[in-house]
C-alpha cells in the first residue's frame, strides 16, 4: 500500500511542479512582452518629438538664446542711433 502511495505521489508532485514551471515561464513572456511593447511606444515618442522638432538640447538652447541676445542689442543700439540722428 505504501508502495502504492509513492508510486502515485511522485508523479503527482513532478506534475505539479511541471505545471507551476509553465505557469511562470509564461506570466515571464507576458512580463518580458509587455516591457518590450512599452519600451517600443516609449522608443517612437522619442523619436516624433526628435523629429517634430520638440526635443531640443540644451546646447542649442543656450546657442539661440545668445543669437536673441545679439539681435536685441543690435536692434536697440539702431534704434539708439535712430534716436540720435533726429535730434
Amino acid at each position: 500500500m505504501n508502495g502504492n502511495i509513492v508510486g502515485l505521489l511522485v508523479p503527482i508532485i513532478g506534475l505539479v511542479s511541471g505545471l507551476i514551471a509553465t505557469y511562470v515561464s509564461l506570466q515571464n513572456r507576458a512580463l518580458l512582452a509587455e516591457v518590450r511593447k512599452e519600451l517600443a511606444e516609449l522608443e517612437n515618442r522619442i523619436i516624433t518629438r526628435l523629429n517634430n522638432g520638440t526635443f531640443v538640447r540644451a546646447s542649442e538652447c543656450h546657442l539661440r538664446e545668445s543669437h536673441l541676445r545679439e539681435r536685441f542689442d543690435t536692434l536697440a543700439e539702431e534704434l539708439r542711433k535712430r534716436n540720435a540722428a533726429g535730434s
